[in-house]
């Protein structure tokens, strides 16, 4: 079977995008403006998709370590790092979630673009519809995935984690703090009739 491709540019970036892959749109870019690695970081970039975070990240990071559950998204990423000449700095695996990691394995920063839809997860989900569909609440994926970050995160790592308002933002906030791990939001696109789309930033309390 032949797949379509398309290309998707960002700033001196190439990225071809496989038709099971997620397209980045608004969501992804507001992600990439945002994205701030400092020098020798370990960057583990959940749900990988098309790699575009992973592929940015490699450019200042010791380590960037790529997951995700989709086999077409790691072979489109692992396609992706070497169109922009960084697969030295970078591993993808595939896996749900953390599973796929040692328990020990922590990294200095945290990216996931979550699936956050509030769609029904119980039917029979194609591989790019399990970028965005996040159970009937939208907070299935969100909720395992922030009940094991903590163990990953270094003591003075960031976790970044893109999610809609639709997927219950305060939720998030507050499962966050029962981590020890202090949230702020700091940047949200407004999708016309539809949703915000908010970026939140979090660290482990000073006082833990």
């Amino acid at each position: 079977m032949l797949f379509r491709n398309k290309t998707v540019f960002f700033r001196d970036f190439k990225f071809i995008i496989n038709e099971n892959v997620y397209e980045p749109a608004e969501d992804s870019f507001l992600f990439a403006e945002k994205l701030d690695v400092k020098v020798g970081d370990r960057v583990l970039d959940m749900g990988t998709g098309c790699g575009l975070l992973g592929v940015l990240s490699a450019e200042r990071a010791i380590e960037v370590v790529g997951v995700d559950i989709n086999p077409h998204a790691l072979h489109c990423a692992e396609k992706n790092a070497e169109l922009n000449n960084v697969i030295n700095g970078v591993s993808f695996i595939q896996g749900d979630l953390f599973g796929p990691l040692k328990e020990t394995k922590k990294f200095d920063l945290i990216l996931f673009n979550a699936p956050y839809l509030p769609e029904n997860e119980n039917i029979s989900l194609s591989w790019i519809e399990r970028a965005w569909v996040g159970g009937s609440n939208g907070r299935s994926v969100i909720d395992a995935f922030l009940s094991k970050v903590a163990n990953h995160l270094s003591k003075t790592g960031r976790l970044l984690l893109l999610q809609s308002t639709l997927s219950d933002v305060n939720r998030t906030l507050f499962r966050l703090a029962e981590y020890s791990l202090a949230a702020k939001i700091i940047a949200e696109v407004r999708i016309p009739f539809f949703e915000t789309i908010v970026l939140i930033e979090a660290t482990f309390n000073s006082i833990s």
